[in-house]
């Protein structure tokens, strides 16, 4: 990818000093809990799923998808407890990522006469606090609607790596643009439609809205990186990266997780969809450059 010369973005919180935030604070558990069900990366605080509607209100926010009204945080410190354990060469890819996503976003919302404000990424290590409860490692990362942050340990990329065997600068920043797409969602207010369509339904309903919620998430992820330039004007994505990509959404897929995990594959449990379902979303993105191509809601996916 070249991202080199891009400016990175400002706005993020280092929390990995802080050494550990447990379960404290409402909903802690619930919180952890609901990110094990939701196996990998996506969003926590707005869905339904196998825990029912009444954990939404332990999660923060009642259950109401909302973003910031003031200017995002931006806190370059560690947490004042400990120093930080965040490496320069995963803060650069991230904040790298972010910036672009920043600046690629503004422009494409612009065009259709909305507004882009930021959102914060907090790094941690291990654990820590989000406004959506605890946060922590097994989670992988998410999008909390209740504070609107992204919340990231980036021991998720080894774990990309070791794990699901998708590596690659682009498969990386993959992961963090998805969460940037839920960000989107969250400023259109597609977040809280699907919150009251989930609200409204079984939990099996629920999980079939978030999976059209994540799949498009996938598919602005694409929308980023086919509009992305570097100072230069060129590009960010270099021949390769877009497979590498791919290769990081076919690895993540509920029925590939699941099968993995269990040998077996539960349909109305997907949460993020099947492996085929979020290449294509993601190749869609990649595709077409366009957010209007991005419309998961409609018909079949």
């Amino acid at each position: 990818m070249r991202l080199d010369d891009d400016q990175d973005s400002v706005n993020f919180q280092d929390d990995t000093g802080r050494g550990g935030g447990g379960f404290g604070g409402g909903g802690g558990l619930i919180g952890l809990l609901f990110g094990l069900v939701l196996s990998r990366f996506g969003i926590v605080g707005v869905l339904i799923l196998g825990l029912g509607y009444c954990a939404l209100s332990s999660l923060g926010g009642g259950g109401t998808a909302g973003y910031p009204t003031g200017p995002s945080a931006m806190q370059t410190a560690p947490a004042a407890s400990g120093t930080t354990t965040l490496s320069q060469a995963d803060k650069h890819l991230v904040l790298a990522v972010l910036g672009s996503t920043e600046r690629t976003w503004q422009k494409l919302l612009s065009g259709e006469g909305q507004a882009y404000q930021p959102t914060t990424l907090v790094f941690y290590a291990g654990s820590d606090q989000s406004g959506c409860g605890a946060a922590q490692s097994a989670m992988g990362p998410f999008y909390c609607p209740t504070d609107g942050k992204i919340y990231l340990d980036t021991s998720f990329f080894r774990e990309l790596t070791n794990r699901f065997h998708a590596s690659g600068d682009f498969a990386d920043a993959y992961v963090i643009a998805h969460e940037v797409g839920h960000h989107i969602q969250d400023l259109l207010g597609t977040l809280a439609k699907a919150n009251r369509m989930q609200a409204s339904g079984s939990t099996a309903e629920g999980n079939a809205v978030q999976v059209r919620v994540e799949l498009q998430a996938d598919c602005f992820a694409g929308v980023w990186a086919a509009n992305a330039r570097n100072k230069q004007g060129q590009p960010v994505l270099e021949a390769g990266d877009a497979e590498e990509g791919l290769r990081a959404a076919a690895a993540i897929g509920d029925d590939t997780l699941q099968q993995q995990a269990q040998g077996r594959v539960v349909p109305d449990s997907f949460t993020h969809g099947t492996s085929a379902q979020r290449v294509k979303w993601l190749r869609r993105g990649l595709e077409t450059g366009d957010p209007q191509q991005c419309d998961t809601f409609s018909g079949a996916i």
